[in-house]
């Protein structure tokens, strides 16, 4: 224990003045970070500024190009293609009111004929066979050539609505035989 105390008493003075040399060297620290922000001031409520707007950008920008994933359900109604049944609906056909013309175009129409051909096969001018187009979109509330093939096909009111519309079906170059 004697040399704990021999060895307490001569370190006390070192251990007393490294501890006063840096409370000194903190003090003068401290007073030249003070000197330097009074002096400098400006310079540094600059930086501050300029760091904050950075900053501020860095957050915004992240804000504004976040990924915004949206989920969209699309329901439709999808009909496949049945083999081909030459009976006909005559319940959902009576619907329409289709006059006997109308009903002729109709089937023409689901065998992939252009309104010419339809004019030539049935022997009618080309704005009539147009007229009976309209007044079939009308009667089946449709707006256009493929919904009505669509319908007619679903609906089975024509003997070949079933044929994927009568792509497959051959043509050729005379109609009037």
């Amino acid at each position: 224990m004697t040399f704990l105390k021999h060895l307490y008493h001569k370190l006390r003075h070192i251990v007393l003045y490294g501890a006063l040399m840096a409370l000194l060297v903190f003090a003068l620290k401290w007073l030249q970070w003070k000197y330097l922000i009074t002096d400098n001031a400006s310079d540094v409520y600059v930086g501050l500024i300029a760091i904050f707007f950075t900053l501020l950008g860095i957050w915004v920008a992240r804000q504004l190009i976040k990924p915004k994933i949206q989920t969209v359900v699309v329901e439709k109604e999808i009909y496949l293609s049945q083999p081909v049944d030459a009976s006909i609906n005559e319940t959902e056909l009576a619907k329409f009111n289709l006059t006997t013309r109308e009903y002729e175009v109709l089937q023409l129409l689901t065998q992939g004929s252009t309104n010419a051909e339809i004019a030539d096969k049935l022997s009618l001018s080309l704005s009539t066979i147009k007229t009976h187009v309209s007044n079939l979109f009308v009667k089946m509330d449709v707006k256009n050539r493929t919904q009505a093939l669509e319908k007619a096909n679903r609906l089975k009111i024509t003997p070949q609505a079933n044929s994927s519309f009568g792509m497959n079906s051959p043509k050729t170059g005379n109609f009037g035989t």
